[in-house]
């Protein structure tokens, strides 16, 4: 028996999200109602991620209508310039008359979100043979669509993962039987470091710079080196966690924070993500890290800060002043963090600390905005991109070719605190480096668990 032939039905938000959603829907027809063009053309001006999205899709239709106008049997979905898609044998309808569904009355036909459902309504029973399905990221719609009988679904092409769950964590603690199990067929001593060259069993799964605690007598904290299809290579990690090796005065309160600082202290290691709920060090270790190899070593020239300027609760108005003094409001965890940073060893910094961390600001850390990243290239600098979880793909992508040589770029979040609408868990940018970079030998990862703020915040996120 053949497979139902399926018709997509496109709501306005999945093309704004992902313009090639055209693109997206394999061997199956696409239907967009007028309604949607309406919406597309009243969102184009502007210089949002949105308003460019948008026109990207105009443009794709554009060149679709160009290979013909036979709207009765469909457009041809035609390959755009540039993109890597395999595009299937599906084809493109829009509406070409006025939907007519009896039995809805006047109040249901006025908002867009409807017309939309009264336009699937109708295509049911023009297409009794196809299975119509209403794509949408507004879960309200969804609502109302199942209410009237209309399949609907989320748009599932933009997500990393099927379940957050499934998301590289960074660190693994294998059990006691891990020296039995995995042979060491070699170790060495190179520039002050020890490893161990291990023989990998079926069913392993390692990722370069991985993490990897052991528990027990044997225990050991290192991180995985190098994967090949029948070794690893593991080299025992720096102990962060005593004075005597401290990072700008920083120690490492748990084996998470201690990963952190080794792959924040690897000149190697050109992009690192950590994740973690507030409170966890995520900034601190960040900035610490930041000044150690900026000040100290000077492997880079200066520590360069932004974040998606998305608000918690309403706008306060126009911020007055230049680009760095329009972002010192959002930059609070900065200068917070900068206070225990430069406190002196009573722990009171006061007026030298405070004139301290005004200097750090002036003139090794800069504060730039996302708005004014496309066009430019950072030459040897320390990029720290905080609350990334609040950016897209398409602009995670637009930050981190930003890069030049010498240039490191931290990404930080707690992907359970996403403001930007539309983006969730599993469509986060944040979450699509995690998962694309684990593969590459110059990035690591790393989930901080425990929070180490103080035990009234500590209790607040369990009570809360």
């Amino acid at each position: 028996m053949s497979e139902v032939r399926r018709l997509y039905l496109l709501d306005t938000n999945v093309l704004m999200h992902d313009p090639t959603a055209l693109f997206r829907f394999e061997e199956h027809d696409i239907f967009l109602p007028m309604v949607v063009l309406e919406e597309l053309d009243a969102a184009k001006k502007g210089l949002t991620e949105v308003s460019r999205n948008v026109r990207q899709v105009s443009r794709f239709l554009g060149q679709m209508m160009n290979g013909g106008h036979d709207f009765e049997n469909g457009l041809e979905l035609l390959m755009p310039e540039g993109l890597n898609i395999s595009i299937g044998s599906g084809r493109l309808y829009f509406q070409t008359s006025e939907p007519n569904v009896e039995g809805l009355n006047h109040a249901f036909k006025s908002k867009a979100d409807n017309q939309i459902l009264q336009t699937a309504l109708q295509l049911e029973a023009q297409y009794p043979d196809h299975e119509i399905v209403l794509v949408s990221k507004d879960i309200n719609l969804r609502i109302k669509a199942s209410i009237q009988g209309v399949l609907a679904e989320d748009y599932h092409n933009d997500r990393a993962l099927d379940d957050l769950s499934l998301l590289y964590t960074g660190v693994t603690e294998p059990d006691e039987q891990f020296w039995e199990r995995h042979a060491v067929e070699h170790s060495w001593t190179e520039t002050g470091k020890t490893f161990y060259r291990l023989h990998r069993v079926e069913g392993d799964d390692w990722y370069p710079n991985q993490c990897l605690r052991l528990a027990g007598d044997n225990g050991m904290e290192g991180l995985v080196k190098e994967v090949t299809g029948t070794h690893f290579v593991v080299q025992v990690g720096e102990d962060f966690q005593h004075g005597q090796r401290n990072v700008w005065g920083i120690t490492a309160r748990n084996p998470e924070q201690n990963f952190a600082l080794n792959l924040l202290m690897d000149p190697e290691i050109d992009f690192v993500t950590m994740l973690g709920t507030a409170g966890t060090g995520k900034t601190l270790l960040t900035l610490a890290a930041g000044l150690a190899q900026t000040l100290d070593e000077q492997i880079y020239r200066e520590i360069i800060m932004t974040r998606a300027t998305v608000s918690v609760g309403d706008e306060i108005g126009y911020l007055p002043g230049t680009e760095e003094e329009k972002m010192t409001p959002w930059m609070g965890a900065l200068t917070d963090n900068l206070e225990v940073l430069t406190e002196g060893d009573e722990g009171h910094g006061g007026d030298w600390g405070r004139a301290v961390t005004n200097d750090l600001l002036s003139s090794r850390i800069k504060i730039r905005s996302l708005n004014f990243m496309r066009g430019r290239t950072f030459l040897n600098r320390y990029l720290i991109i905080d609350e990334a979880q609040n950016i897209t793909p398409k602009q995670m992508k637009t930050l981190i070719t930003r890069a030049g040589p010498g240039t490191k770029i931290i990404c930080l979040g707690n992907v359970e605190q996403i403001d930007t609408p539309y983006l969730t868990e599993t469509t986060s940018g944040l979450t699509f480096a995690v998962d694309r970079f684990k593969h590459w030998p110059h990035a690591g990862h790393v989930t901080l668990k425990r929070g180490e703020r103080s035990r009234l915040a500590d209790f607040a996120s369990e009570a809360l």
